[in-house]
């Protein structure tokens, strides 16, 4: 492996552990500490893909506040002091004008090989007397190789600490960007005397047109269009609920509410999307509700799937005695969804270790497995006993049924893979314009998934193609007709006796379930 290789790769790792997918465009910094990297110490300020501003600038930087700043892309430094120890202070003379130096670095994620001594064959960052005696880099900064086009790329805002304070605050500053990327911004200290310096502040990143990052900007417009559609089919479906209300049965109720909390959702994300195009911060109580709506979604999605591939007011009236664990399993459901959602949302990714991430990752795929199976052998014997019955409408009703279930779990099982890869071979983010689409398919898959729900299980004037017939017994409706159409008589003794029979085989099947 070359050196370059080497160098590339330990910056991909270190970047690996310490970006984290920040959800705020204004960047707080509450006292960070600097974390040792080869002989430097760094602190990751934020990344973002930004868009090139609407008007180009040649002037990439200004101090003043004022200066119009309407359809450009930028950064701004608000307020940014570091804090060095009292023992680091203490050993400088209260004369020096320059008693230790700070560098913020700003670079697009395609520049990173431009950082550091790569392409010195170095793995140092900071510039060392060898380097600088050979006139390489200036000696205790870190080592840059400017852009032959952009002499000022990657960017190098220096601050220096005064005589033995123990404050030093960065000038207020605004880099336009004119280039449309994914912009990295890291804080770095060469100087071994200011080791234990902290960090406080703020920076703001902002697009042209909203605070919005770039990786999630098209998601306001998406779930819009969800909004939309969640609307469109709830319309469909209260016509039809409305027209046949005296056919419905308790699965519709159940229907009605997954698609009435999906709209919600959809228009609660709309709203905190635009809140935070708008400000720059998500609001937490909007981003609370939205977070609420989707658990509640999600795990009535999937406890519905749950219950209609059991058959429940298909084949049987009630699930009995397995009413319990459903309900269990959706509420144990709720709370790991709830969870990882809130972690994800609301906290900032780098306030969490990986371990703290995997392990409110790993309950929600064990549980999204068990519904899987618990969906599938139902449906299987659920099939099966159709089958047994010969109930070829029902039949025909759920073998449909399955076969859309198969495609939308094959589909979810390829986007996984796609997933892994796209994460796995884009690591720094450098394909940051389509990373929208991975949150978007989801949605999409379990919105086709819900509308495939409402076409079978329609409201209609001939409930019995999905009702459950209490009053003739349902699992004799089709072989009763069968057989008096064939001229053999059925005493109703015999037809009373053969449903306690049956019923009483339901009892014991939901017993051994």
């Amino acid at each position: 492996m070359s050196m370059e290789n080497h160098s590339t790769g330990v910056w991909a790792a270190w970047i690996l552990l310490l970006i984290g997918a920040s959800n705020a465009s204004i960047h707080d910094y509450k006292k960070e500490k600097f974390i040792p990297q080869a002989n430097a110490r760094f602190f990751h300020g934020g990344s973002e893909g930004l868009y090139a501003s609407n008007s180009q600038d040649l002037n990439t930087s200004s101090s003043s506040p004022d200066i119009s700043l309407k359809g450009k892309s930028f950064i701004r430094f608000a307020d940014v002091t570091f804090v060095r120890t009292m023992e680091s202070a203490s050993k400088q003379n209260p004369m020096q004008s320059t008693a230790g130096l700070v560098e913020a670095i700003l670079l697009e994620v395609k520049d990173r090989d431009r950082i550091g001594g790569s392409f010195l064959k170095s793995n140092a960052i900071c510039c060392t007397p060898d380097l600088a005696d050979a006139g390489s880099c200036t000696l205790g900064e870190v080592i840059i190789k400017r852009d032959s086009n952009d002499d000022k790329w990657p960017r190098q805002i220096k601050t220096f600490f005064k005589g033995n304070k123990t404050e030093a605050a960065m000038l207020p500053e605004t880099v336009v960007i004119n280039k449309t990327g994914m912009y990295y911004l890291y804080f770095v200290i060469c100087d071994p005397g200011l080791d234990g310096t902290v960090i406080r502040g703020r920076t703001v990143w902002k697009n042209p047109d909203g605070y919005l990052p770039g990786k999630v900007a098209p998601l306001m417009k998406f779930f819009g269009f969800m909004s939309l559609a969640y609307l469109l089919l709830g319309l469909l479906w209260f016509l039809r609920f409305v027209k046949f209300w005296k056919d419905i049965i308790q699965l519709h109720y159940h229907i009605t509410l997954v698609i009435a909390l999906g709209m919600c959702e959809m228009a609660v994300r709309y709203f905190e999307y635009a809140n935070f195009d708008s400000t720059g911060m998500r609001p937490m109580d909007v981003t609370l509700w939205a977070v609420t709506f989707s658990s509640i979604k999600k795990t009535l999605s999937r406890l519905l799937l749950l219950v209609v591939s059991m058959g429940f007011g298909v084949v049987k009236p009630t699930l009995g005695g397995i009413t319990s664990r459903v309900l269990l399993l959706g509420v144990v459901y709720f709370v790991a969804t709830e969870a990882l959602e809130l972690v994800e949302h609301l906290g900032n990714i780098n306030d969490f270790s990986g371990k703290t991430l995997i392990y409110l990752v790993i309950p929600v795929a064990i549980l999204d497995a068990c519904f899987i199976l618990w969906i599938f052998s139902s449906l299987a014997r659920t099939l099966e006993k159709l089958q047994i019955k010969r109930n070829m409408a029902k039949l025909e009703l759920y073998r449909n049924f399955t076969n859309s279930l198969a495609v939308s779990i094959l589909l979810s099982i390829a986007w996984i893979g796609f997933e892994l890869y796209f994460n796995a071979s884009d690591p720094l983010s450098e394909l940051w314009r389509m990373a929208w689409i991975i949150p978007a398919f989801w949605n999409l898959l379990s919105y086709g998934l819900l509308a495939v729900i409402c076409i079978l299980w329609a409201p209609s004037n001939n409930p019995t193609r999905y009702s459950y017939l209490a009053e003739t017994g349902d699992e004799f409706e089709e072989e009763g007709i069968s057989l008096t159409s064939g001229g053999i008589k059925i005493t109703g003794d015999v037809e009373r006796n053969e449903l306690l029979y049956g019923l009483a085989d339901e009892v014991e099947e939901d017993k051994r379930e």
